[in-house]
């Protein structure tokens, strides 16, 4: 690729391809169905879905490095955009700077090995509701279902227990007026939800070690 289709690549989706890795980021608020604020720093999902299939579908292209720092954002998309992750066929390594919040726990756990910095957060709270919410029983059983559903996906992708999961989403005195539990870097490995502590270096070579890639391999 020219450096100038790199450049373009890079400010247009925040994306790029190197020596046969695609290097993708997931960074501010996951931006679905609705957009976000003006000014809002965001990762929009209908530019993640194509990106994904290319990824799938280049030969080229041998493996996925997704580097997140995120606050979470819409429920439902970003849960699709973790099976997709999860669903790739060739080799994925995320890595979380600075915070996978909300919704980007399942982000961070759905590629095939995973690591987070020293200094990084992970939040894991209950699903809020935006707009118009009707205080009746089924909607409280729509919200457990989705529950269910994120703390299901994070269970399987990593090696903390879906029981656990719950127990830290409505843990009461971490947060001021709030319930859930933020994980340091160390935690977030010590509990099983992130399989190591590393950066950059760490998650190129632990990639290129599951794609099979030579550190002296060149298009």
């Amino acid at each position: 690729m020219m450096k100038e289709e790199m450049r373009e690549e890079i400010q247009e989706t925040g994306d790029l391809d190197l020596n046969g890795i695609h290097i993708m980021t997931i960074i501010g608020e996951i931006e679905g169905h609705q957009n976000a604020a003006q000014g809002t720093k965001t990762t929009k999902y209908e530019h993640m879905i194509p990106t994904l299939a290319k990824a799938e579908s280049d030969d080229q292209i041998k493996g996925v490095l997704i580097l997140i720092n995120t606050i979470g954002g819409d429920v439902e998309c970003g849960l699709a955009l973790a099976e997709l992750i999860a669903s790739l066929s060739k080799p994925t390594v995320s890595l979380v700077l600075g915070g996978s919040h909300s919704i980007g726990v399942p982000l961070a756990v759905s590629a095939d090995y995973s690591f987070i910095v020293k200094s990084a957060t992970m939040m894991i709270h209950p699903v809020r509701t935006g707009g118009t919410f009707i205080g009746v029983i089924q909607s409280y059983r729509n919200i457990e279902k989705i529950q269910d559903r994120i703390t299901r996906f994070i269970s399987d992708h990593s090696k903390m227990e879906q029981k656990e999961i719950e127990r830290l989403m409505l843990a009461v005195g971490e947060q001021v007026k709030d319930v859930g539990t933020i994980l340091s870097g160390e935690e977030a490995v010590q509990r099983g939800l992130i399989d190591h502590l590393g950066g950059m270096k760490e998650a190129f070579c632990k990639l290129r070690e599951l794609c099979g890639i030579s550190e002296e391999y060149t298009e």
